[in-house]
């Protein structure tokens, strides 16, 4: 997906003209702490919610303050992990999307990307969750994806987690069917170490929650 299928079109950006008050409320209407400052079509930066703190008096139009903005963008063709890599380095609430000739198209809500990823990732879709644990030269994901379609499932999605702390490594499986128990003895059989799995909705409901608060604590906003 690219940057400019997310663009929200709700999110609105701060004229030269428009006060750092104008700027807060926005802010609070639309839970964000950052939004773009744009004119003529050009992309001067994106201010925060401390910018507008730190100014003298935020009655006063923006363009009245000696501001050093930052200027962070993505182009329109750029891929939702690039995206997802930028906001997560710089602890972005938003991220402004330029056209390939660097005109002003619109903007990318955290939230958004959070919307996408979770579509992406397959949690909207009904199915079980098979955490494997394992050791980085165990890994292949032909001979896991093997096992699984040889019990009539799906891979829906998946992703690996690694800890600088361990030498293991986790993978964690979103399948197409909730019932695991056929899946889950192939990999016994297999000797593989299978640490958790998920497959009715309470448990499916903490593990999302759990990987949401990851996801924010990973991005830091």
């Amino acid at each position: 997906m690219q940057a400019k299928e997310l663009i929200s079109e709700i999110i609105p950006f701060l004229r030269v003209s428009d006060s750092g008050e104008k700027a807060l409320t926005w802010m609070e209407i639309f839970r964000i702490s950052h939004l773009p400052i744009v004119d003529n079509g050009q992309l001067l930066g994106i201010i925060s919610d401390t910018d507008i703190y730190d100014l003298n008096s935020i009655k006063e139009a923006v363009v009245n303050h000696n501001l050093s903005l930052m200027k962070p963008y993505v182009l329109e063709n750029q891929h939702i992990y690039e995206i997802i890599n930028l906001v997560s380095n710089l602890k972005l609430t938003l991220i402004p999307v330029l056209s390939l000739d660097k005109k002003y198209l619109g903007a990318i809500s955290m939230f958004s990307l959070l919307h996408e990823l979770g579509k992406m990732t397959a949690i909207e879709s009904e199915g079980g969750i098979i955490v494997l644990e394992m050791m980085p030269h165990e890994y292949s994901m032909h001979d896991i994806s093997r096992i699984v379609e040889s019990n009539d499932a799906k891979i829906l999605s998946s992703y690996i987690k690694s800890d600088p702390n361990k030498s293991s490594m986790e993978v964690t499986l979103k399948l197409n069917k909730i019932d695991l128990s056929s899946v889950l003895r192939t990999f016994d059989r297999y000797s593989y170490n299978v640490k958790a799995t998920y497959g009715d909705d309470s448990k499916l409901d903490t593990l999302y929650y759990d990987r949401y608060e990851m996801f924010l604590n990973y991005i830091n906003v």
